[in-house]
């Protein structure tokens, strides 16, 4: 058998010649065509009567794409397992030439290897491990946001004040004109929240249900209306209730309605660390994991395949195709920010490789106790963890998925060993990203 030829188009992109017999086609797309005449039904024809002439017109142009489709997969198996090429994603097939020639139907395969990986020195590498301890003040400040969020508001009959929560009805003009979005009916404004302008909020300070007055309020110069931007309006108010939050106390009715059976609040504070600890621990290592990730991608140079780059901007596209659609958004390829995608595909498509010929190398595998335990981890943050562990084993594509998180886990704790970390005492509000 004659060696197949192979071109280097680029650093990764090679292109082969192929080549099917077309006797063989023909004969095959025959065969084809004969089993579909047995059992096709076409309407004023009985079963396995229709001519031949009408089954090869009906469906002979789809039965002869798939057999030169199949025949070229072949071919290229068979020419890049004789020439020892490790591809890259899929080939681009493209015609040779005008038309037959002696029988044979000529064929270009185009497509990308995968690169030579040399990873760099890392002993040089510092990375930085963030060093946290959740204590009693974490669970308090944990504790007080949640009594926050089921704040109540109950009416009050006194001047309204910072914190309160007012529904009131208001219009604006400027020079005795009325501008657009300057009026609201029935409107809810809670003072102090900085959610309107601050001149507008403070303008209810002191009224009382029913009373009405008129306030200045300054528009700034990079306001997003910009036919008000830089103006003084005049505002009409009136004032309809007054409102004040009732934030519930931390006792056992609030502890049961955050489902602790009993309502003891020693447990929820428990549990409340627990979950605390596990979000910690779990910043702290992405923390980690990001620089040595980076440190990576800094100390390995490598080409990077075109077509896994572009397979990755697409799988990106769908899906905030799809995450727009569950929003009720419409969008286009035009509107989606594609060169920013194309930079997080080539990070992506980097990192996925350099991993994967640490993992091979270093005959890094995922054992079957640690895939168990990362399920169960993620279980507990569900209402039934029990449910969520049985959804997870019931998927293939799934376990998978948690496979390859575990391995990749695992090689994340290998390249932690050959570069230089330090222990880095931090906050939990600087670690979490709060102010």
């Amino acid at each position: 058998m004659q060696s197949p030829q192979i071109e280097t188009l680029g650093p990764l992109e090679r292109r082969i010649s192929l080549s099917v017999q077309l006797p063989a086609i023909e004969a095959e797309v025959a065969g084809r065509l004969r089993q579909i005449a047995r059992t096709a039904r076409m309407d004023g024809f009985r079963k396995g009567k229709i001519p031949m002439s009408v089954i090869g017109k009906q469906y002979g142009g789809e039965v002869r794409q798939e057999v030169i489709g199949r025949s070229l997969e072949e071919a290229f198996t068979s020419s890049v397992t004789q020439l020892g090429l490790r591809v890259a994603g899929f080939p681009r097939i493209e015609p040779a030439g005008q038309g037959a020639a002696d029988g044979v139907l000529e064929f270009y395969a185009v497509f990308d290897v995968f690169p030579d990986i040399a990873i760099g020195d890392l002993s040089g590498i510092e990375v930085s491990q963030p060093v946290i301890e959740v204590g009693d003040a974490e669970v308090d400040r944990t504790l007080d946001i949640l009594a926050k969020q089921r704040t109540v508001w109950k009416t009050v009959d006194r001047a309204a004040q910072q914190g309160d929560r007012v529904r009131a009805d208001f219009a604006g003009t400027i020079d005795g004109q009325a501008f657009p979005g300057g009026e609201g009916k029935d409107m809810w404004v809670e003072l102090g929240a900085g959610r309107t302008l601050k001149d507008f909020e403070t303008g209810f300070i002191g009224m009382l249900a029913g009373e009405a007055k008129t306030i200045d309020v300054a528009f700034p110069e990079d306001y997003h209306g910009k036919d008000v931007a830089g103006k003084t309006a005049q505002f009409a108010l009136s004032l309809q209730e007054v409102t004040e939050a009732v934030v519930p106390a931390i006792d056992t009715v609030f502890a049961s309605a955050l489902g602790i059976a009993d309502g003891d609040v020693a447990q929820l504070r428990a549990e409340i660390s627990g979950n605390l600890q596990r979000e910690v621990k779990q910043r702290a290592r992405a923390r980690v994991k990001e620089q040595v990730m980076n440190a990576l991608l800094e100390t390995t140079q490598l080409a990077l395949p075109k077509s896994m780059v572009q397979a990755e901007v697409n799988s990106m596209m769908e899906q905030m195709r799809q995450d727009l659609q569950a929003r009720g958004m419409k969008s286009d390829d035009a509107s989606l920010p594609v060169q920013l995608m194309e930079k997080q595909a080539e990070r992506r498509v980097a990192l996925g490789l350099i991993l994967s010929d640490i993992a091979q190398k270093q005959q890094i595998t995922a054992g079957q106790e640690q895939v168990r335990d990362m399920i169960e981890a993620q279980a507990q943050s569900y209402e039934d963890p029990q449910e969520f562990i049985n959804w997870y084993r019931s998927s293939p594509e799934k376990m998978q998925e948690i496979r390859s998180m575990a391995m990749e886990e695992n090689v994340v704790d290998w390249l932690l060993a050959q570069v230089k970390v330090t222990e880095s005492p931090t906050t939990f509000e600087a670690l979490m990203g709060r102010n």
